[in-house]
């Protein structure tokens, strides 16, 4: 993608490998497509751009993102206030059952990291909110001063993949005795004595990952979602998911390769595989050096495809 294609993007979310999604959609003018990650726009913007008599439904239970998508409004397109677990309910009540291609672009968008009220990043001071949906029940600081340490440390090791998991979660414990951790400044202080030295910002990720991915049960929304897909998407149509890191991408990679998350592929009788997906590509796509330099977020992406059998 070029420099000027980007420099054209929304200022409030800067879209990853839209060119690639976009052909990978294999859009048509009469077609009928899902965004389930409405995000800034980005992609569905581009996605209505060539439809004519088509139809887009894009999803996003973000209050931020619902007053973008207004920006958008036409006839071709109607977007859809909820979690993408509920696809396969909300689709069927909008009368847009089947669809050719469903699009999901995984994580935070940029808006979100770049609010510090949101709590998102590390950059900023601000509250431990983290939530995707501003009016959900459970925030990062609940997390933090309310969970026991077995399950921090269960939350750490495995959405964070930390390392000293179970000393991260017993200098938490620590730290909330006589006082809630609230802000942002406050865990990196409570935290800092197990921090590495050299290594502090991709530390603080991998724990800002964990906690964000518990928030909003991301890995549990993501596994119903894609179970809905074969259900949403007729014969033939594209599934099209870009996942930001390896918990993500192991997911959908394992349901396209045997329309399941775990164990082996069902066969049927004759030992026929019994999946209702083929991948496009064995490798996931990744973005060019060109446009990890624009846009750091690219770096870790990657971009999975599947056909509906």
């Amino acid at each position: 993608m070029s420099t000027t294609e980007y420099d054209n993007d929304q200022a409030y979310h800067r879209p990853v490998m839209l060119a690639q999604c976009l052909a990978a959609m294999d859009l048509q003018p009469d077609g009928r497509y899902v965004d389930v990650t409405f995000g800034g726009g980005g992609h569905s913007a581009r996605i209505l751009e060539r439809l004519t008599t088509g139809h887009l439904y894009s999803f996003d239970q973000d209050a931020d993102a619902e007053a973008e998508a207004a920006k958008l409004a036409r006839p071709q397109f109607t977007f859809i206030k909820a979690n993408f677990r509920d696809l396969a309910a909300e689709l069927q009540q909008a009368g847009a059952l089947p669809v050719d291609a469903l699009l999901a672009d995984l994580g935070v968008s940029s808006h979100q990291f770049d609010t510090p009220e949101r709590g998102f990043s590390t950059r900023f001071d601000g509250p431990l909110d983290m939530r995707m949906d501003p009016d959900g029940p459970l925030t990062a600081a609940d997390i933090l001063n309310d969970y026991k340490e077995a399950d921090l440390h269960r939350i750490f090791g495995m959405y964070g993949e930390v390392t000293n998991a179970r000393t991260l979660a017993a200098t938490v414990g620590t730290a909330r005795r006589g006082r809630r951790l609230e802000t942002i400044a406050e865990l990196k202080q409570a935290i800092q004595p197990c921090t590495p030295r050299g290594k502090e910002n991709k530390y603080l990720a991998q724990v800002f990952q964990a906690l964000r991915i518990e928030v909003n049960q991301e890995m549990q929304a993501l596994q119903e979602m894609l179970l809905q897909t074969a259900d949403v998407l007729r014969p033939g149509g594209r599934l099209v998911v870009m996942s930001y890191h390896s918990l993500e991408d192991r997911l959908v990679k394992n349901f396209i390769a045997k329309g399941k998350f775990f164990g082996e592929v069902e066969k049927d009788f004759f030992g026929n595989e019994s999946k209702p997906f083929e991948a496009v590509n064995r490798k996931p796509e990744e973005a060019d050096p060109a446009e990890v330099a624009l846009n750091s977020r690219a770096r870790s992406a990657k971009l999975r495809v599947a056909i509906r059998n």
